[in-house]
């Protein structure tokens, strides 16, 4: 993949991220915490947040590692893996947040 085509892809990538992370906020989140569901779920299972996010993250990691296994036997649309990585970097940058909350990062 050249320059331009990877930076068209990091573009849509980038975009996808936002408008999904902006809509499902309203599913899986509250006004004042983004990170609510990964709380109330660590609480419930006695884990810590971060653990709880892990373990739903598992099963998109799980898809993509599918994904790869069928690399050579099967196309994978491209509807699918978009959802797929994108719903892997989502997870990431939620990650992300409830570390740096946690230790206070700016």
């Amino acid at each position: 993949m050249n320059t331009i085509e990877f930076n068209k892809l990091l573009k849509r990538r980038i975009a996808l991220t936002n408008k999904v992370l902006e809509s499902k906020n309203k599913e899986y989140a509250t006004d004042l915490d983004k990170c609510h569901n990964f709380k109330r779920a660590g609480a419930m299972l006695g884990v810590a947040p971060e653990q709880a996010l892990v373990g739903m993250w598992s099963k998109h990691l799980i898809s993509i590692l599918d994904i790869v296994d069928k690399i050579n036997k099967q196309k994978v649309s491209k509807e699918m893996l978009e959802e797929k990585i994108g719903d892997a970097v989502n997870y990431l940058i939620l990650l992300e947040a409830l570390i740096k909350e946690r230790f206070r990062y700016d």
